[in-house]
């Protein structure tokens, strides 16, 4: 909700976690420093609000009076995300579990990102699926593909980078100026699990990849990566909001099929 007067949002908790705007808060503070140390600063440039103050109960950031995308605006949002992509991470993973969404976002500090993948990203989520059946069917293509899976996530991401971690277009606003990044749910990843996000619900323009590329092209085997990456999201929304997800949760694990498939 908006307080007009002090020109402030204030974000109520809507989740049953009492960390979940604690957690929320401190992903923005991430996103803010990494941003600064890649040196994307300035007018029309990237940037996250600043966190006012938060408690269990509310999260008030500036308010950000919202403008249309532009071309010029999905560029500086391509380019800034290159930039925060390419800062060097110590490790894969985060310290403390978050939010994704509704749902809690399982994490660990690992020196493998595929390792990581699998098994705070994928298992958990398939371990909460409620029907029996289903959630067999998923552990067993899962299981009968982690290896290869771990092995090829392994070989194809160069360094560990501060990803945004929900990176769909309700998660970024545009004001005059440029673009600003909301509602983190950030770890330490593959920036490609970034980018697939961004494909899941569309919102992104040409101009906003045509951007990134130009700064941090992306690998070859992108178009693979990115079924695979949206499992989680798909999987997330399959356990939020029901079956009208689950035909997307099996089409995106067609990818680890064809992974087998390359060997």
């Amino acid at each position: 909700m908006y307080n007009g007067a002090m020109s402030e949002f204030i974000k109520p908790n809507a989740t049953p976690f009492p960390d979940a705007l604690i957690r929320e808060a401190e992903g923005l503070q991430l996103l803010a420093d990494t941003l600064r140390s890649a040196r994307v600063t300035g007018s029309g440039s990237l940037r996250v609000p600043d966190v006012r103050r938060v408690t269990e109960s509310e999260l008030v950031i500036p308010r950000i009076d919202t403008a249309p995308a532009t071309d010029a605006k999905m560029t500086a949002l391509g380019e800034g995300l290159a930039l925060m992509h390419r800062q060097l991470m110590p490790d894969y993973g985060f310290e403390v579990d978050n939010l994704i969404g509704l749902s809690r976002q399982n994490n660990a500090v690992m020196g493998e990102w595929g390792a990581f993948y699998l098994d705070c990203r994928l298992k958990p989520q398939v371990a909460m699926i409620p029907d029996h059946g289903i959630r067999k069917e998923f552990e067993s293509r899962i299981a009968a593909h982690q290896l290869v899976l771990r092995d090829f996530l392994n070989l194809h991401c160069n360094h560990p980078s501060l990803l945004h971690g929900d990176l769909w277009s309700g998660n970024v606003l545009f004001d005059q100026e440029g673009p600003w990044l909301i509602d983190p749910a950030v770890y330490r990843g593959d920036r490609e699990a970034d980018l697939a996000m961004t494909e899941l619900f569309g919102g992104f323009s040409p101009a906003f990849y045509q951007a990134y590329d130009s700064v941090y092209p992306r690998t070859d085997v992108y178009d693979l990566k990115r079924p695979i990456y949206n499992l989680y999201h798909t999987l997330n929304h399959y356990n939020l909001f029901g079956s009208s997800y689950l035909g997307a949760c099996r089409r995106n694990l067609q990818a680890l099929e064809r992974l087998g498939a390359r060997q």
